[in-house]
């Protein structure tokens, strides 16, 4: 009798220890970009969602495919199957979210080129050239550090944001003045200016970059310097408010991407296996 509970007290403590919201509390990720349609979330430039209503899906909802194979062939493994059957509600539930179907081509006056992950924004002048150029993998997290109630319908995991590192390249000439700008996190403390970016590295080279060329850590330039360059880079366009726009951009182009990779990754597995 007591071989049975003890069988029957591992069997419970087993399925509890695999259950998804055990997995989330324990910060395992199991459904990483689930978090995108877990919450409700405004639309970039008023672009609202495909169904207007700003649907979410709850992670404890999460579809169990079945092992039984929808196409009607004894071809595909279960493991294919079951992962199919996944990735197409996945995407349609991503799509439902998707804030922006297109990256605009201009912002501010930049043109924006896309080239798969790497993204260009270009403005020219009679003067100069500024360039910003990044790249938007492993790029994407929550705003902040979510507190998980287990009990809840719709757990608020916050929002997912795209928050590369950027280069602003001012282009005069042959000469090039360069920056390596990434991202602050939180908020600015009593006494900080409210910046929502910083100057990693500076530099400045004629004709182009290589490894032998100079370059300085944000950190330890002179306070008043630092100051007057990031009143430079306002002054080119880089301001606090297209810092945030450029975040938009950023996200906006990182979601469909995303939902690219999964449609891809769902027509390989299918098409694979026959």
């Amino acid at each position: 009798m007591n071989s049975l509970k003890n069988a029957t007290l591992r069997f419970v403590n087993f399925a509890n220890s695999n259950s998804l919201t055990t997995r989330v509390l324990n910060g395992k990720r199991d459904f990483t970009r689930s978090l995108w349609h877990l919450t409700k979330k405004p639309a970039i430039g008023g672009c609202a969602n495909n169904n207007g209503t700003g649907d979410h899906v709850s992670v404890l909802n999460v579809h169990k495919p079945s092992i039984n194979c929808t196409c009607g062939c004894n071809v595909h493994t279960k493991c294919e199957r079951e992962l199919v059957e996944f990735l197409t509600e996945e995407i349609v539930a991503e799509r439902k979210v998707q804030k922006g179907k297109t990256v605009p081509t201009t912002l501010d006056g930049f043109c924006v080129k896309l080239d798969g992950a790497d993204v260009e924004l270009s403005k020219q002048t009679d003067k100069e050239k500024v360039v910003i150029n990044f790249n938007v993998n492993h790029t994407v997290d929550s705003e902040e550090e979510p507190e998980i109630n287990p009990n809840a319908d719709k757990p608020d995991l916050g929002e997912m944001r795209s928050k590369p590192q950027f280069e602003v390249d001012i282009i005069r000439g042959p000469t090039t003045l360069s920056f390596t700008c990434s991202y602050l996190q939180g908020e600015a403390q009593e006494g900080e200016y409210n910046d929502v970016f910083s100057i990693d590295e500076l530099t400045i080279y004629e004709g182009e970059w290589h490894d032998k060329v100079y370059a300085v850590a944000g950190d330890v330039l002179d306070g008043y310097l630092y100051d007057l360059l990031m009143n430079l880079l306002e002054e080119k366009g880089i301001s606090n408010e297209f810092a945030e726009k450029l975040s938009d951009l950023a996200t906006a182009h990182e979601h469909t991407s995303y939902i690219g990779l999964l449609e891809k990754l769902s027509k390989f597995t299918s098409g694979g296996a026959k």
